[in-house]
């Protein structure tokens, strides 16, 4: 049985993955994140309040866990939020990631990383695994310091890169999709970008590919995005269509117009056929990833009474 610790377990990727792991018994698994208590709930469930950036909290927790795998879904990915509150991004995203590797290097556990096309600077998508990187942003830098990080380190470890991640889960913040649902539902006019291009992710997807990365012991960079390359404004409206909504409400723009902190990377996106062929595995594009977030929602409204888009409350 592999004992398999995550991190940030609370976020739309950490709940993803747990799920899948408690569906097995192959698996003993001990949720963290840094709220007090934990949102997937059962009397098997093991949890720990953790904050990554305190270094001895951590040292605690793996050696009383003593996992063979760790994985670190727990980062600010909030690119802006990045670019002006620099040292709050890099206590996280990389102080939290040396905190855990060095941690790791004590029990011998494996380090699973997540990494983003924000490395690039957009010039030259879509972009495979040996790709040279270039990242324009504070976000984009600190997340290619934390893939330096497992480098320098003597440890197992495996870099997932992915972008544009979407997906229904209780209690998370709004990503890309969910927002679109959440404004246009409510008759909203949106304005999204028509000049930035990617893979948009489907989150039940991605956590399939730790699973695999997890059972078939894989080391290494693995780019893990959707099949899809699309604009923002194209899933914009692939969105719409899918949730039966005007897609007039939906206005292209350029992103020079937000003026927004932090500059993105345009052409940016993933070549995907190394974890397809060597994990095993099938991307969703936009469409089959649309479908299956929107029975989600239909089943969270069922359940709760509420309308299927009702927003999420945010941790």
């Amino acid at each position: 049985m592999k004992r398999v610790l995550i991190t940030g377990s609370n976020g739309l990727l950490g709940q993803k993955l747990a799920e899948l792991l408690l569906c097995g018994s192959d698996y003993d698994l001990m949720l963290t994140s840094v709220e007090s208590s934990s949102i997937i709930e059962g009397d098997d469930i093991q949890y720990r309040q953790l904050d990554i950036t305190n270094r001895s909290d951590v040292r605690r927790v793996v050696d009383d866990f003593h996992p063979d795998v760790i994985v670190n879904t727990a980062a600010i990915t909030n690119v802006d939020q990045c670019e002006t509150e620099r040292q709050l991004a890099w206590n996280v995203n990389v102080i939290g990631v040396e905190n855990l590797v060095i941690a790791a290097k004590f029990v011998g556990a494996k380090v699973i990383q997540f990494s983003t096309d924000y490395i690039f600077d957009g010039k030259a998508g879509p972009y495979d695994e040996e790709a040279r990187p270039n990242p324009m942003s504070y976000y984009g830098r600190t997340k290619l310091a934390s893939e330096n990080v497992l480098r320098t380190h003597e440890i197992p470890f495996a870099i997932i890169r992915t972008m544009v991640l979407y997906g229904v889960a209780p209690m998370v913040k709004l990503n890309f999709a969910l927002w679109l649902v959440h404004e246009l539902e409510r008759g909203k006019p949106v304005r999204v970008v028509d000049d930035q291009y990617g893979n948009p992710t489907l989150a039940d997807d991605l956590a399939y590919g730790v699973l695999k990365i997890i059972v078939l012991d894989r080391r290494g960079v693995y780019n893990i995005a959707g099949a899809d390359y699309v604009s923002r404004y194209e899933f914009a409206l692939a969105l719409a269509k899918q949730f039966g909504i005007d897609k007039k409400l939906i206005t292209p723009i350029k992103t020079a117009i937000l003026k927004q902190p932090a500059p993105r990377p345009m052409r940016s996106g993933f070549i995907i056929l190394k974890a397809e062929t060597d994990l095993g595995i099938k991307m969703s594009g936009v469409e089959h990833g649309l479908t299956v977030i929107k029975n989600q929602l239909s089943l969270i409204g069922k359940k709760s009474g509420e309308p299927a888009a009702s927003p999420q409350k945010q941790h």
